[in-house]
């Protein structure tokens, strides 16, 4: 496991790397890539992070595991690499965001880079994932790890926008403190949810007017 964190979230997270189910975590990802691949790459599984600094966090969209296709996960939750297609639930998405912000265009591409550099944390409960096998690492010890992201997050921070979509994300809220931050919920993007309720929860430009309301820049959603 490469550990190389922006400085803001080495402070915040940094001492959960002593624990022991960090150590334990390192194990059984040594042993896991001794037998099977495993994505996304060493060099990408912190990826939300680097692109997205601690103190610079204006809105977090929560994933529950990395894509499991070759050539898909690149440490961002929802994103793939360009010349990747785009997955369903993206897909789906994007077609929200033609709806909710003027002038949006439906890109031919996944890449989600451009969000995660204006303040957009994208992160998964689970970083990493065998190949082939979805939920493959889950309960290993990266939920307790994406958890103090989020509990960090909500303690220093204050009026970060959290984007819940399904039931797994929406149970994150527990660690949120709503009088310091928005937490906005909807059905999950997927095909199978899309259409009860995540289709016209207008998140996108919502999550912007709760960042103009505080005097930040809002987010430029097209990619």
């Amino acid at each position: 496991m490469s550990i190389q964190l922006e400085s803001g979230w080495k402070t915040a997270l940094g001492p959960e790397f002593e624990k022991p189910y960090m150590q334990a975590l390192k194990l059984f990802l040594q042993e896991e890539k001794k037998q099977h691949p495993v994505f996304p790459p060493g060099n990408f599984v912190f990826n939300a992070f680097n692109h997205t600094p601690f103190d610079r966090v204006k809105v977090v969209i929560l994933g529950q595991d990395p894509y499991h296709n070759v050539g898909q996960a690149h440490g961002l939750a929802f994103s793939v690499p360009r010349g990747v297609p785009v997955p369903p639930s993206l897909r789906n998405m994007y077609r929200e965001l033609s709806t909710d912000i003027p002038g949006f265009r439906i890109p031919n591409h996944g890449e989600l880079t451009a969000w995660a550099d204006q303040g957009v944390l994208l992160l998964n409960a689970t970083l990493t994932v065998r190949a082939h096998v979805a939920g493959s690492h889950q309960g290993k010890g990266w939920e307790a790890f994406t958890n103090k992201a989020i509990a960090e997050l909500a303690t220093q921070r204050s009026g970060v926008v959290f984007l819940l979509w399904g039931q797994y994300a929406k149970n994150k809220a527990a660690l949120i403190d709503h009088r310091k931050h928005h937490i906005l919920t909807a059905a999950h993007p997927s095909p199978l949810s899309a259409y009860n309720g995540f289709f016209g929860c207008q998140h996108f430009s919502k999550a912007n007017a709760l960042l103009v309301a505080q005097g930040l820049e809002p987010i430029d959603w097209q990619v």
